[in-house]
């Protein structure tokens, strides 16, 4: 079995920062591409920020700028360092990640169980 526990949220007052973490374990044989996504309530999931295996990162408009996306491939974890958080960036943060585990030859995709971000104005 393969698991995604993201840590690192809270409560934080609008300019402030936080960094997220996202720590893969279980029967994997690789990781591929990882990515963070958020819900804000009310809306659709939408990605935030993937970070590729050639170490190619990508992030959504909304965010350019403001957060960071960086994998550590030692401890299969990936880490998203957010400054200046607006309240619109509220919602509930997901990690994902395509892994090759013992137990299948392809990559699957996993998510997270969500780590919630809550920024006041």
């Amino acid at each position: 079995q393969v698991h995604l526990v993201e840590s690192g949220g809270g409560l934080v007052q609008a300019g402030g920062s936080l960094r997220l973490s996202c720590e893969a374990s279980g029967s994997i044989v690789s990781i591929d591409a990882m990515g963070w996504y958020r819900q804000a309530p009310g809306k659709q999931r939408e990605l935030v920020a993937t970070f590729r295996n050639r170490g190619t990162t990508d992030y959504a408009d909304s965010v350019k700028g403001r957060f960071a996306v960086s994998r550590d491939t030692a401890k299969n974890t990936m880490y998203l360092v957010m400054y200046s958080l607006k309240p619109e960036d509220t919602a509930i943060y997901y990690c994902n990640a395509g892994i090759v585990s013992v137990d299948s030859p392809y990559v699957n995709e996993y998510w997270g169980q969500g780590t919630q971000v809550t920024v006041s104005s």
